[in-house]
């Protein structure tokens, strides 16, 4: 079935400007602003929130890195460290923690402000929760949508948000890196995190239910989703320029006999929020066909890096195999949704030199993270706890909607 919720005028799109304090709340650079017309969904969940850091090691990975040098394919222990956030039991009066971060700028440190409190007890005796991943784009880093983390982490998920190795902002390396890694390590993540809650003394144990996963991707996080939901990528990109060396992206491809048995089952839905890869040819309409599993697509209409009619539009009307739903944020860019509010940092250098990575030109960042939480806590808890009444949220549209779009279609259309 579908359902298609029109915007209103574009001449109407401007966006609500926030009252004073919610101004205030801006410059002190918190993650977890909800402002006074934001969706119900938005809001935090009854939960205390907990955070902590993971510093895990993939044993045996290929290093593409070593490979471009070498000329011959190359192995080693590939480091990535995790942001994690659970429920958690925190002392009366305990204030929120503090995350020091890079930004795009390279020269500017932020300071971000959340409610999540460092190394507090998780929550016991109310079973497992489902596991969600979180994965930046190029460059980007584990704070990039942390607002995100702690909403749902409130809301009874355990969220991993994962520092991609070679794509971070201040060790970007070459794109045939990213090209290669960003799938294999969102499936690293889940099966360590996983090991992790089965694992006596783990701070994880007991908690999280790995056979629910969740995985949330953006832009380049997002090409890696879709071929961990099924879609292969394109096998004309394999020997494509800028591609990883030897043909190693044909691993993830179907010209590779053991690339569907690589897919691992416990991924049960994903949010590609603007999923970079349709309009440089990584996918097709033969490789998203073969998805089968939900997906919530978020883009923006003007996006100039994944493209929109030719990028996220084009990868939901593909695909065909899946329910979906395409949540549209009409003139708005690239950066629409995903990342946290622009730190004030930035905006306090002579160039404001980073500040389009965060913000939008059309689109204030609270307004379109208060949607995004909406939206991702109900298709989540539709997909991932079975929560049936979810399900008529995400065919309708919130108040005071204007430039939004909302499109749900069912498998087989």
């Amino acid at each position: 079935m579908k359902r298609l919720h029109a915007a209103a005028l574009l001449f109407c799109l401007l966006p609500m400007v926030a009252t004073g304090a919610e101004q205030g709340a801006v410059l002190s650079n918190r993650i977890d602003l909800i402002r006074h017309d934001a969706p119900p969904l938005a809001l935090p969940g009854p939960l205390a929130v907990g955070v902590r850091t993971l510093e895990l090691r993939d044993p045996d990975r290929v290093d593409v890195l070593g490979t471009l040098e070498r000329g011959s394919v190359v192995r080693h222990e590939r480091p990535l460290t995790v942001e994690v956030w659970y429920p958690a039991v925190v002392q009366q009066g305990a204030t929120g923690t503090q995350y020091l971060t890079e930004t795009r700028n390279l020269e500017v440190l932020a300071r971000l402000h959340g409610s999540a409190q460092r190394d507090a007890e998780p929550l016991q005796g109310q079973g497992a929760f489902p596991l969600v991943i979180l994965s930046h784009g190029y460059p980007g880093n584990r704070y990039l949508m942390s607002h995100l983390g702690e909403n749902l982490a409130s809301k009874g998920y355990v969220v991993a948000s994962i520092d991609h190795t070679d794509s971070t902002y201040r060790n970007q390396q070459a794109f045939a890196s990213t090209l290669y890694n960003r799938a294999p390590d969102q499936r690293f993540v889940l099966q360590a995190l996983a090991t992790a809650a089965q694992s006596d003394g783990n701070f994880l144990q007991g908690i999280v239910d790995a056979d629910q996963a969740g995985l949330i991707g953006f832009s380049m996080g997002g090409y890696g989703l879709l071929n961990n939901l099924g879609a292969a990528y394109n096998e004309a990109m394999i020997e494509a320029v800028g591609a990883p060396p030897l043909g190693l992206l044909r691993e993830h491809t179907d010209a590779s006999s053991t690339y569907r048995q690589t897919l691992d089952p416990r991924f049960k839905a994903g949010v590609a929020i603007a999923p970079w890869g349709m309009n440089s040819g990584y996918f097709n309409a033969e490789t998203l066909a073969a998805i089968r599993l939900p997906v919530l697509f978020v883009a923006g209409t003007v996006d100039s890096t994944a493209g929109y009619e030719n990028g996220t539009r084009a990868i939901f009307e593909n695909t065909t195999g899946a329910e979906r739903v395409l949540l549209s944020f009409v003139n708005g860019g690239h950066s629409v949704a995903a990342p946290i509010p622009l730190p004030q940092e930035i905006l306090q250098t002579a160039d404001k030199s980073g500040a389009g990575h965060y913000a939008d030109p059309v689109w204030d960042s609270v307004r379109s993270n208060n949607i995004l939480a909406h939206y991702v806590t109900a298709f989540l808890d539709l997909h991932l706890k079975q929560m049936a009444e979810r399900e008529s949220v995400l065919g309708e549209l919130p108040e005071r909607s204007v430039g939004l779009l909302l499109e749900h279609r069912a498998a087989g259309e």
